[in-house]
């Protein structure tokens, strides 16, 4: 699947990166409108963005693909049928996670380092940044949204430094997907 299947601004888009980068499209939208389908979508795109990352050395991402395919299971068997009932958690929960996530970025970061990452700071705010936001949205919280956006905007920044222009692309989609998300999540708040 590393076989180019077109070439964009200069950058070779391989089918493995172009199939992962649509079926994670779906998933994720899927997501704003909180169907349970949008599941089954976050495994196919995990699995294929998880060999992607791994091949281009982005450690902590493949992980992070990971750590996607099982909160996507968990989703699936959490969320009812019908989708989610977004919730809302507190600010004394908002600050912690927020302070949780900076302590294990900054201890990361060096152990990203020390084996080779082509990335460190960003790679690990991203995987850290996801899992945290990927709970909350297994818990149906409307706080995922401020969360991926926050990480799709360093993904996009991320993956634009290292010149993989389509993934790049798609994060850039994806931090407008979680506004869209966001204002839905939002306006369908069970207190």
């Amino acid at each position: 699947m590393s076989t180019t299947l077109f070439t964009a601004w200069g950058y070779e888009v391989s089918i493995l990166e172009f199939t992962a980068a649509v079926a994670s499209f779906i998933g994720v939208y899927l997501g704003t409108t909180g169907k349970r389908v949008t599941w089954p979508w976050w495994v196919l795109s995990s699995s294929l963005y998880g060999v992607f990352f791994y091949q281009v050395d982005l450690f902590a991402s493949a992980l992070l693909q990971i750590v996607f395919i099982g909160a996507a299971i968990y989703g699936w068997f959490g969320w009812a049928p019908t989708g989610a009932v977004p919730g809302t958690i507190s600010t004394k929960s908002r600050v912690r996670i927020t302070i949780g996530t900076l302590v294990i970025v900054a201890v990361l970061s060096p152990i990203l380092a020390s084996i080779g990452a082509a990335a460190t700071w960003t790679d690990a705010f991203i995987l850290i940044g996801s899992i945290v936001a990927q709970l909350l949205m297994v818990y149906e919280k409307y706080e995922t949204w401020v969360l991926w956006l926050i990480v799709n905007v360093v993904a996009t920044i991320q993956y634009l430094s290292l010149g993989y222009w389509f993934t790049a692309l798609l994060y850039g989609v994806f931090a407008a997907v979680a506004i869209l998300g966001w204002k839905r999540w939002r306006g369908s708040l069970s207190y």
